[in-house]
């Protein structure tokens, strides 16, 4: 096999030099080694620290043998982890033994991204202005070059691989029981560093913060931050409806935020993200987490009775990103994985290892994480059922609800599972047309470069990926080649893992990025993890026994309602039939494919 794929490799290279065109083009450099071109006819492989050596990086080093040897491979080790639960039970009340598994999750999946970053979508070679320009996402492996024959000419239009492998025939919902209030959680969460500069191109991103800053909550300007303030006692603005807080009105506060003209002036509520009042979902979230915000004031001020607005207010904040990490970690990560062993947020663990405190987001974490076969086909809330244009620009199901209906509500239904392809939302074929446009734009690699950039075997077949004889025959159609499959697709369409939301393409790649981004940040650094950065002792506790049911607990009215990421174990009533005619918002007509076309920059 290794010799086929030589000859062809040496086969195309003579073929680019009888017309003079870029031997680097066919990438030569196997196992991450860099190709530099000499001329039309020549070039070289910089096989440094890849483990291998060779004109081609492809005959491993002795230390690569035996670590390849060694080493499980991925399915392996999620096989382990997601059994022998008695086993696990054990592990997890040794703290010695938890703590060194854990850092070992840790630096073994930082290690797998590049710090400091290297490309950017510009630049399919290392450089200053790659590394220096923070309004780029970075890139984890080079675009491919614009002088290259081929490229995306060669592939399916995109609105075909839409509507024939991903379009949802029929909803399948998420074997792991993964609730609607893990869906909303995700796209709350992300906003905060996925926002592409869609003015420049989907290459550029308008949250320079690159991690967890909680710009989502505060907004991404200190323009925009002020307008949301109270500057009394470190508060966020709000108004109070119906004996609770909610964010405050776009009228009030005079901050920019993306609603359709039907919204009424006291439906528009203000918060960080501009988009936020697109789904009852998010502006659930973004409510929760003002409340906590001014709560945590209260207790700043309380502790420190002699600390200015601005103190309490910057302190808060810090707290705020600390349990947002912990929560992202011990409970949402925590779902995802399935593992039984038990995850652990303790920057302590890292403080004797080699890590950078620094962070940068990759144009390809932000594709990977269009989630949207995670919504159903409509959402069930308390005794009503909402299709989705009764959902969407929706913030009176927020007040007439409330937070704690909403919270149970959600947390009882259903999300969709996210690989295996026809699963996509009718609703949302528009934007995932755009993703992968917008992914031919930036001159991806393949789903199969990307398998071997994170230490995966590459697929050989479209049933090796996709485990589906007639999901294969499809995508066989539209591609020709396993090879020519693209990334967002490929993640869409492949396999999932036994009883799991995910392929295994999505956790490899994904599981890095999460990882490295939430410990990369300067609040987990040995400078700043210290109690008094959170204010104390009494901070530094809030951060640390932070968790999803308290933040929902302790900012609501009333008896906590049930919250988790998974569906607790009982029979709910079918979502199937939704009545279209009981629209009590008014909002019969309104096209929501139209609408998120319109919202797709945000999405």
């Amino acid at each position: 096999m290794k010799k086929t794929i030589l000859f062809y490799l040496l086969l195309n290279i003579s073929i680019f030099s009888c017309f003079g065109l870029d031997p680097c083009c066919v990438q030569p450099c196997q196992n991450r080694g860099v190709c530099l071109s000499k001329g039309s006819d020549s070039y070289e492989c910089d096989c440094t620290r890849t483990g291998f050596y060779g004109e081609n990086c492809t005959i491993p080093e002795l230390s690569t043998r035996i670590k390849s040897f060694l080493k499980p491979s991925p399915n392996l080790v999620h096989h382990i982890l997601t059994h022998y639960k008695w086993i696990w039970d054990i592990i997890n009340n040794i703290s010695f033994i938890r703590d060194a598994i854990m850092r070992y999750v840790l630096t073994s999946r930082a290690n797998l991204i590049d710090s400091p970053p290297t490309f950017n979508s510009d630049y399919d070679y290392k450089s200053w202005e790659a590394y220096s320009n923070l309004s780029y996402y970075t890139r984890t492996l080079p675009p491919l070059p614009k002088h290259c024959p081929g490229g995306t000419t060669a592939l399916p239009a995109a609105k075909d691989v839409v509507q024939k492998v991903l379009l949802r025939k029929r909803f399948t919902p998420d074997p792991q029981g993964t609730s609607l209030m893990f869906a909303f959680f995700a796209q709350h969460f992300t906003h905060q560093f996925f926002k592409s500069d869609l003015k420049k191109g989907p290459a550029f991103t308008k949250s320079l913060g690159h991690g967890v800053d909680l710009s989502h909550i505060y907004g991404e300007t200190l323009e925009k931050q002020h307008k949301l303030r109270l500057f009394k006692d470190g508060k966020l603005k709000y108004q109070v409806v119906d004996g609770e807080v909610y964010p405050p009105l776009v009228k009030d506060v005079q901050v920019e935020m993306h609603y359709p003209p039907h919204v009424s002036e006291q439906q528009r509520f203000a918060v960080g993200h501009e988009a936020f009042g697109l789904v009852p979902g998010l502006m659930m979230y973004a409510t929760l987490w003002l409340r906590e915000h001014n709560r945590v004031c209260d207790i700043m001020k309380q502790e420190h009775p002699d600390w200015d607005d601005e103190r309490i207010f910057q302190t808060t904040r810090l707290i705020l990103i600390g349990q947002t990490i912990k929560i992202v970690i011990e409970d949402y990560v925590q779902h995802l994985s399935g593992y039984h062993f038990k995850l652990k947020f303790d920057p302590e663990l890292l403080f004797n290892q080699k890590f950078q405190y620094q962070n940068r987001i990759a144009a390809e974490f932000n594709t990977l994480y269009h989630w949207h076969p995670l919504m159903p086909d409509a959402f069930h809330i308390q005794n009503q059922v909402y299709s989705f244009p009764q959902f969407l620009f929706n913030n009176s199901i927020v007040t007439e609800h409330g937070i704690s209906n909403l919270v149970e509500s959600f947390t009882k239904q259903t999300a969709g599972r996210i690989s295996g392809g026809w699963n996509l939302p009718p609703a949302v074929q528009g934007m995932a047309t755009k993703v992968l446009e917008q992914s031919r734009q930036m001159r991806y690699q393949s789903l199969n470069a990307y398998r071997k950039r994170f230490n995966m075997r590459p697929y050989m077949s479209f049933q090796d990926l996709t485990g589906d004889k007639e999901l294969a025959l499809e995508l066989e159609k539209l591609y020709g080649h396993v090879d020519a499959v693209e990334l967002y697709s490929g993640l869409l369409v492949e396999k999932p893992r036994p009883n799991a939301v995910f392929g295994e393409t999505m956790v490899e790649m994904g599981a890095p990025f999460s990882l490295k981004g939430l410990m990369g940040n300067p609040i987990c650094s040995p400078e700043y993890w210290m109690p008094s950065t959170f204010g104390g002792k009494v901070g530094f506790d809030i951060v640390n026994s932070a968790s999803l049911k308290k933040l929902v607990c302790l900012n609501v009215k009333g008896p906590c309602p049930i919250v988790s990421f998974k569906v607790p174990d009982i029979q709910f009533p079918s979502l199937t039939n939704v009545n279209a005619s009981s629209d009590p918002a008014g909002h019969r007509g309104i096209n929501p494919t139209v609408l998120l076309k319109e919202r797709s920059s945000e999405l």
